[in-house]
Protein backbone atom coordinates (compact mmCIF):
# COMPACT_ATOMS: atom_id res chain seq x y z
CA UNK A 1 0.00 0.00 0.00
CA UNK A 2 1.16 3.00 -0.89
CA UNK A 3 1.76 5.19 1.99
CA UNK A 4 1.12 8.84 0.54
CA UNK A 5 -2.24 8.29 -0.02
CA UNK A 6 -5.26 7.65 2.64
CA UNK A 7 -5.28 3.87 3.67
CA UNK A 8 -7.40 2.04 2.62
CA UNK A 9 -10.45 0.56 4.34
CA UNK A 10 -12.26 -2.40 3.27
CA UNK A 11 -15.85 -2.42 4.52
CA UNK A 12 -17.53 -5.57 4.09
CA UNK A 13 -21.69 -5.08 3.63
CA UNK A 14 -22.79 -8.27 6.24
CA UNK A 15 -25.86 -10.33 5.28
CA UNK A 16 -27.59 -8.25 1.87
CA UNK A 17 -30.92 -9.09 3.65
CA UNK A 18 -29.90 -7.38 6.64
CA UNK A 19 -29.40 -3.98 8.26
CA UNK A 20 -25.86 -4.02 6.62
CA UNK A 21 -27.22 -1.68 3.60
CA UNK A 22 -29.09 0.48 5.62
CA UNK A 23 -26.15 1.58 7.72
CA UNK A 24 -23.75 1.80 5.01
CA UNK A 25 -26.21 4.06 3.37
CA UNK A 26 -27.52 5.76 6.28
CA UNK A 27 -23.66 6.77 7.49
CA UNK A 28 -22.31 7.39 3.71
CA UNK A 29 -22.27 11.03 4.46
CA UNK A 30 -20.37 10.86 7.93
CA UNK A 31 -17.61 8.01 6.49
CA UNK A 32 -16.71 10.03 3.45
CA UNK A 33 -15.33 12.70 5.56
CA UNK A 34 -12.75 10.83 7.14
CA UNK A 35 -9.29 10.95 6.10
CA UNK A 36 -9.61 7.53 4.40
CA UNK A 37 -10.44 5.69 1.34
CA UNK A 38 -13.53 3.30 1.75
CA UNK A 39 -14.18 0.16 0.22
CA UNK A 40 -17.21 -1.45 0.41
CA UNK A 41 -17.00 -5.35 -0.57
CA UNK A 42 -21.09 -6.07 -1.70
CA UNK A 43 -23.67 -5.81 -4.30
CA UNK A 44 -24.46 -2.82 -6.30
CA UNK A 45 -28.39 -3.96 -7.07
CA UNK A 46 -28.93 -4.45 -3.28
CA UNK A 47 -27.26 -0.86 -1.69
CA UNK A 48 -29.30 0.88 -4.94
CA UNK A 49 -32.58 -0.76 -4.16
CA UNK A 50 -32.52 -0.07 -0.70
CA UNK A 51 -30.91 3.61 -1.11
CA UNK A 52 -34.54 3.75 -3.23
CA UNK A 53 -36.59 2.29 -0.17
CA UNK A 54 -34.83 4.25 2.27
CA UNK A 55 -34.80 7.61 0.11
CA UNK A 56 -31.10 8.16 -0.05
CA UNK A 57 -28.54 9.62 -2.03
CA UNK A 58 -25.35 8.38 -0.90
CA UNK A 59 -22.01 9.60 -2.25
CA UNK A 60 -21.45 5.80 -3.67
CA UNK A 61 -19.27 5.22 -6.25
CA UNK A 62 -18.93 2.05 -8.49
CA UNK A 63 -15.05 0.67 -8.70
CA UNK A 64 -13.83 -2.48 -10.88
CA UNK A 65 -10.50 -2.71 -9.00
CA UNK A 66 -9.32 -1.38 -5.21
CA UNK A 67 -6.66 0.72 -6.85
CA UNK A 68 -9.35 2.74 -8.31
CA UNK A 69 -10.68 3.40 -4.84
CA UNK A 70 -10.33 7.48 -3.78
CA UNK A 71 -11.56 9.19 -0.45
CA UNK A 72 -14.20 11.69 -0.10
CA UNK A 73 -16.75 9.02 -1.74
CA UNK A 74 -17.73 5.86 -0.81
CA UNK A 75 -16.25 3.06 -3.37
CA UNK A 76 -17.89 -0.16 -3.77
CA UNK A 77 -16.41 -3.19 -5.41
CA UNK A 78 -19.31 -4.89 -6.07
CA UNK A 79 -19.18 -8.89 -5.57
CA UNK A 80 -22.66 -10.53 -6.32
CA UNK A 81 -26.09 -9.48 -7.94
CA UNK A 82 -28.73 -10.21 -6.05
CA UNK A 83 -32.41 -9.90 -5.70
CA UNK A 84 -33.05 -9.29 -1.94
CA UNK A 85 -35.99 -8.35 -0.30
CA UNK A 86 -35.26 -6.68 3.35
CA UNK A 87 -35.92 -9.17 6.24
CA UNK A 88 -35.80 -12.16 3.98
CA UNK A 89 -32.66 -13.65 3.60
CA UNK A 90 -32.07 -16.47 1.07
CA UNK A 91 -29.33 -19.40 0.49
CA UNK A 92 -27.55 -17.02 -2.20
CA UNK A 93 -27.23 -13.93 -0.34
CA UNK A 94 -25.38 -15.89 3.07
CA UNK A 95 -22.93 -17.37 0.05
CA UNK A 96 -22.30 -13.66 -1.36
CA UNK A 97 -22.02 -12.63 2.51
CA UNK A 98 -19.08 -15.05 2.78
CA UNK A 99 -17.79 -13.73 -0.19
CA UNK A 100 -17.27 -10.44 0.88
CA UNK A 101 -15.54 -11.63 4.06
CA UNK A 102 -13.29 -13.61 1.93
CA UNK A 103 -11.97 -10.61 -0.43
CA UNK A 104 -11.50 -8.62 2.58
CA UNK A 105 -9.09 -10.40 4.65
CA UNK A 106 -7.51 -11.10 1.08
CA UNK A 107 -6.90 -7.42 0.37
CA UNK A 108 -5.86 -7.38 3.94
CA UNK A 109 -3.18 -10.17 3.98
CA UNK A 110 -1.86 -8.69 0.76
CA UNK A 111 -0.74 -5.43 2.26
CA UNK A 112 -3.75 -3.27 -0.76
CA UNK A 113 -6.22 -2.37 2.45
CA UNK A 114 -4.96 -1.31 5.88
CA UNK A 115 -7.94 -2.53 8.05
CA UNK A 116 -11.05 -4.84 7.53
CA UNK A 117 -14.51 -3.52 8.81
CA UNK A 118 -17.24 -5.53 8.87
CA UNK A 119 -20.82 -5.62 8.44
CA UNK A 120 -23.63 -7.13 10.41
CA UNK A 121 -23.79 -11.37 9.34
CA UNK A 122 -26.15 -14.29 10.04
CA UNK A 123 -25.00 -16.89 12.22
CA UNK A 124 -26.61 -19.29 10.69
CA UNK A 125 -26.25 -17.95 7.49
CA UNK A 126 -22.73 -19.02 7.89
CA UNK A 127 -23.85 -22.76 8.60
CA UNK A 128 -25.98 -22.81 5.62
CA UNK A 129 -23.47 -21.32 3.74
CA UNK A 130 -21.36 -24.43 4.24
CA UNK A 131 -18.99 -22.63 6.98
CA UNK A 132 -17.98 -24.32 10.12
CA UNK A 133 -17.68 -21.75 11.68
CA UNK A 134 -19.81 -19.94 14.66
CA UNK A 135 -19.16 -16.11 13.83
CA UNK A 136 -16.57 -13.75 12.60
CA UNK A 137 -14.38 -14.05 14.91
CA UNK A 138 -13.47 -17.84 14.78
CA UNK A 139 -13.59 -17.57 10.67
CA UNK A 140 -11.19 -14.24 10.66
CA UNK A 141 -8.78 -16.71 12.59
CA UNK A 142 -9.02 -19.40 10.10
CA UNK A 143 -8.61 -17.64 7.63
CA UNK A 144 -5.37 -14.97 9.04
CA UNK A 145 -3.89 -17.96 10.46
CA UNK A 146 -3.82 -15.91 13.80
CA UNK A 147 -3.50 -19.09 16.56
CA UNK A 148 -4.74 -16.69 19.75
CA UNK A 149 -7.86 -14.39 19.63
CA UNK A 150 -9.98 -12.60 21.77
CA UNK A 151 -12.85 -10.61 21.37
CA UNK A 152 -13.07 -7.21 22.95
CA UNK A 153 -15.45 -4.29 22.56
CA UNK A 154 -14.33 -0.41 22.35
CA UNK A 155 -16.70 2.23 23.88
CA UNK A 156 -15.29 6.06 24.65
CA UNK A 157 -16.54 4.93 28.36
CA UNK A 158 -16.01 1.44 28.68
CA UNK A 159 -13.58 -0.98 27.00
CA UNK A 160 -14.37 -4.79 27.52
CA UNK A 161 -12.10 -8.09 26.57
CA UNK A 162 -14.07 -11.38 27.10
CA UNK A 163 -12.17 -14.59 28.01
CA UNK A 164 -14.94 -16.81 27.64
CA UNK A 165 -17.31 -16.06 24.41
CA UNK A 166 -20.60 -17.72 22.92
CA UNK A 167 -20.67 -20.79 25.47
CA UNK A 168 -23.22 -22.08 27.43
CA UNK A 169 -22.69 -20.24 31.36
CA UNK A 170 -22.48 -23.69 32.58
CA UNK A 171 -19.69 -24.35 29.99
CA UNK A 172 -18.06 -21.29 30.22
CA UNK A 173 -17.59 -21.32 33.42
CA UNK A 174 -15.90 -24.74 32.83
CA UNK A 175 -13.12 -22.71 30.77
CA UNK A 176 -12.01 -20.40 32.89
CA UNK A 177 -8.15 -21.10 33.81
CA UNK A 178 -5.09 -18.78 34.64
CA UNK A 179 -4.12 -19.26 31.08
CA UNK A 180 -7.10 -18.31 29.31
CA UNK A 181 -7.46 -15.37 31.69
CA UNK A 182 -3.48 -14.71 30.55
CA UNK A 183 -4.34 -15.00 27.04
CA UNK A 184 -6.92 -12.41 26.92
CA UNK A 185 -5.01 -10.00 28.95
CA UNK A 186 -1.90 -10.11 27.01
CA UNK A 187 -4.05 -9.38 23.53
CA UNK A 188 -5.94 -6.41 25.52
CA UNK A 189 -2.58 -4.92 26.76
CA UNK A 190 -0.72 -5.33 23.13
CA UNK A 191 -3.98 -3.86 21.53
CA UNK A 192 -3.85 -1.04 24.06
CA UNK A 193 -0.26 -0.16 24.18
CA UNK A 194 0.62 -1.27 20.31
CA UNK A 195 -2.34 -0.26 18.33
CA UNK A 196 -3.87 2.88 20.12
CA UNK A 197 -0.14 4.09 21.55
CA UNK A 198 -1.49 4.06 25.08
CA UNK A 199 1.93 3.50 27.11
CA UNK A 200 0.69 2.37 30.59
CA UNK A 201 -2.86 0.77 30.25
CA UNK A 202 -4.70 0.31 33.19
CA UNK A 203 -6.14 -3.35 33.53
CA UNK A 204 -8.73 -5.00 35.89
CA UNK A 205 -9.97 -8.27 36.32
CA UNK A 206 -13.32 -8.92 37.01
CA UNK A 207 -14.38 -11.13 39.53
CA UNK A 208 -16.62 -14.45 39.23
CA UNK A 209 -18.97 -14.17 42.27
CA UNK A 210 -20.81 -11.87 44.62
CA UNK A 211 -18.29 -9.25 46.41
CA UNK A 212 -15.65 -11.17 44.56
CA UNK A 213 -16.37 -14.76 46.68
CA UNK A 214 -16.23 -12.91 50.23
CA UNK A 215 -13.31 -14.70 51.71
CA UNK A 216 -14.66 -18.11 49.91
CA UNK A 217 -18.87 -17.61 51.38
CA UNK A 218 -19.73 -17.48 48.17
CA UNK A 219 -17.29 -19.31 46.04
CA UNK A 220 -13.64 -20.30 45.65
CA UNK A 221 -13.04 -19.42 42.16
CA UNK A 222 -11.66 -16.43 42.68
CA UNK A 223 -8.76 -18.08 45.47
CA UNK A 224 -8.50 -20.95 42.74
CA UNK A 225 -8.27 -19.41 39.28
CA UNK A 226 -8.23 -15.81 39.56
CA UNK A 227 -6.18 -14.59 41.97
CA UNK A 228 -3.39 -16.97 40.30
CA UNK A 229 -3.83 -15.63 36.64
CA UNK A 230 -3.36 -11.91 38.21
CA UNK A 231 -0.11 -13.08 40.32
CA UNK A 232 1.18 -14.83 36.67
CA UNK A 233 0.23 -11.38 34.67
CA UNK A 234 2.14 -9.59 37.64
CA UNK A 235 5.18 -11.96 37.07
CA UNK A 236 4.75 -11.03 33.26
CA UNK A 237 4.84 -6.99 34.02
CA UNK A 238 1.25 -7.06 32.58
CA UNK A 239 -0.60 -4.44 34.48
CA UNK A 240 -3.46 -6.48 35.57
CA UNK A 241 -5.49 -5.92 39.20
CA UNK A 242 -8.16 -7.51 40.91
CA UNK A 243 -10.19 -9.54 40.71
CA UNK A 244 -13.10 -6.80 41.77
CA UNK A 245 -16.47 -7.10 42.42
CA UNK A 246 -18.36 -7.14 39.38
CA UNK A 247 -21.18 -4.89 40.38
CA UNK A 248 -18.94 -1.95 41.24
CA UNK A 249 -15.96 -2.72 39.13
CA UNK A 250 -17.33 -1.46 35.49
CA UNK A 251 -18.88 1.73 36.89
CA UNK A 252 -15.22 2.42 38.33
CA UNK A 253 -13.47 2.03 35.17
CA UNK A 254 -16.06 3.82 33.11
CA UNK A 255 -15.86 6.93 35.56
CA UNK A 256 -11.60 6.59 34.19
CA UNK A 257 -10.12 4.53 37.03
CA UNK A 258 -8.98 1.41 34.11
CA UNK A 259 -8.53 1.34 30.39
CA UNK A 260 -10.07 -1.70 30.13
CA UNK A 261 -11.86 -4.75 32.25
CA UNK A 262 -11.14 -8.38 31.66
CA UNK A 263 -14.92 -9.78 31.44
CA UNK A 264 -14.93 -13.76 32.59
CA UNK A 265 -17.93 -14.37 30.12
CA UNK A 266 -20.20 -12.69 27.54
CA UNK A 267 -23.19 -10.93 29.52
CA UNK A 268 -21.00 -10.07 32.11
CA UNK A 269 -18.81 -7.72 29.85
CA UNK A 270 -21.50 -7.23 27.32
CA UNK A 271 -24.36 -5.88 29.59
CA UNK A 272 -22.36 -2.86 31.21
CA UNK A 273 -21.11 -1.91 27.77
CA UNK A 274 -24.04 -2.16 26.03
CA UNK A 275 -25.52 0.06 28.78
CA UNK A 276 -23.53 2.40 27.93
CA UNK A 277 -22.36 2.03 24.25
CA UNK A 278 -25.57 0.41 22.74
CA UNK A 279 -25.59 2.73 20.13
CA UNK A 280 -22.13 3.61 19.02
CA UNK A 281 -20.14 0.24 20.42
CA UNK A 282 -17.69 -1.65 18.50
CA UNK A 283 -16.34 -4.89 18.28
CA UNK A 284 -13.07 -5.68 17.96
CA UNK A 285 -10.87 -9.21 17.36
CA UNK A 286 -7.92 -8.86 19.25
CA UNK A 287 -4.93 -11.11 17.72
CA UNK A 288 -5.28 -11.33 14.53
CA UNK A 289 -2.39 -9.78 12.27
CA UNK A 290 -4.74 -7.41 10.40
CA UNK A 291 -6.68 -4.77 11.67
CA UNK A 292 -10.44 -5.82 11.88
CA UNK A 293 -13.62 -3.81 13.87
CA UNK A 294 -16.98 -4.56 13.78
CA UNK A 295 -20.26 -2.97 14.26
CA UNK A 296 -21.93 -4.43 17.70
CA UNK A 297 -25.06 -5.04 16.38
CA UNK A 298 -26.31 -8.13 14.35
CA UNK A 299 -28.66 -8.35 11.33
CA UNK A 300 -31.90 -6.89 13.11
CA UNK A 301 -34.17 -8.41 9.56
CA UNK A 302 -36.76 -7.36 11.68
CA UNK A 303 -36.10 -3.36 10.62
CA UNK A 304 -34.46 -3.95 7.66
CA UNK A 305 -35.27 -1.59 5.01
CA UNK A 306 -37.43 0.79 7.58
CA UNK A 307 -34.94 3.76 8.16
CA UNK A 308 -34.94 2.81 12.04
CA UNK A 309 -31.24 1.54 11.89
CA UNK A 310 -28.25 3.35 13.45
CA UNK A 311 -25.37 3.68 11.95
CA UNK A 312 -23.41 5.03 14.78
CA UNK A 313 -21.98 1.71 15.37
CA UNK A 314 -20.71 1.43 11.63
CA UNK A 315 -18.95 5.09 11.90
CA UNK A 316 -17.43 4.23 15.13
CA UNK A 317 -15.91 1.12 13.71
CA UNK A 318 -14.59 2.84 10.69
CA UNK A 319 -13.40 5.61 13.29
CA UNK A 320 -10.99 3.38 15.24
CA UNK A 321 -10.14 0.73 12.38
CA UNK A 322 -8.31 3.86 11.09
CA UNK A 323 -7.03 4.80 14.44
CA UNK A 324 -5.48 1.78 14.41
CA UNK A 325 -4.38 1.31 10.89
CA UNK A 326 -2.85 5.11 10.95
CA UNK A 327 -0.87 4.29 14.11
CA UNK A 328 0.73 0.63 12.97
CA UNK A 329 1.86 2.77 9.50
CA UNK A 330 3.35 5.55 11.85
CA UNK A 331 4.63 2.78 13.97
CA UNK A 332 8.54 2.01 13.42
CA UNK A 333 8.68 -1.64 11.92
CA UNK A 334 10.75 -3.49 14.02
CA UNK A 335 11.10 -7.41 14.63
CA UNK A 336 9.22 -8.62 17.60
CA UNK A 337 11.60 -9.24 20.96
CA UNK A 338 11.57 -13.04 21.41
CA UNK A 339 11.89 -11.76 25.15
CA UNK A 340 9.15 -9.88 25.08
CA UNK A 341 7.03 -10.81 28.44
CA UNK A 342 4.11 -9.99 26.55
CA UNK A 343 4.95 -11.82 23.16
CA UNK A 344 2.14 -14.07 22.79
CA UNK A 345 2.72 -18.00 23.76
CA UNK A 346 3.02 -20.57 21.62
Amino acid sequence: MRRQEEPLLVLTMGCPAGVGPDVILAGARDLVRLPARILVLGDARVLRERARILGLSPPLSLVKTPEEARAGRLNLLSLSELSVQPGKPTLEGFQAMVRYIREGVRLCLSGQAAALVTGPISKEGLAAAGEPYPGHTEMLAALTGAREVAMAFWGERLRVVLVTTHLALKEALKRLSPEAILRAARLAHRFLQEDLGIKRPRLALSALNPHAGEGGLFGDEEARILAPAVEAARREGLPLEGPFPADSLFFRAASGEFDLVVALYHDQGLIPFKLLHFRDGVNVTLGLPIVRTSVDHGTAYEIAGTGRADPASLIAAVALALRVATHRLCRPQVPPDPDSPYRLKA
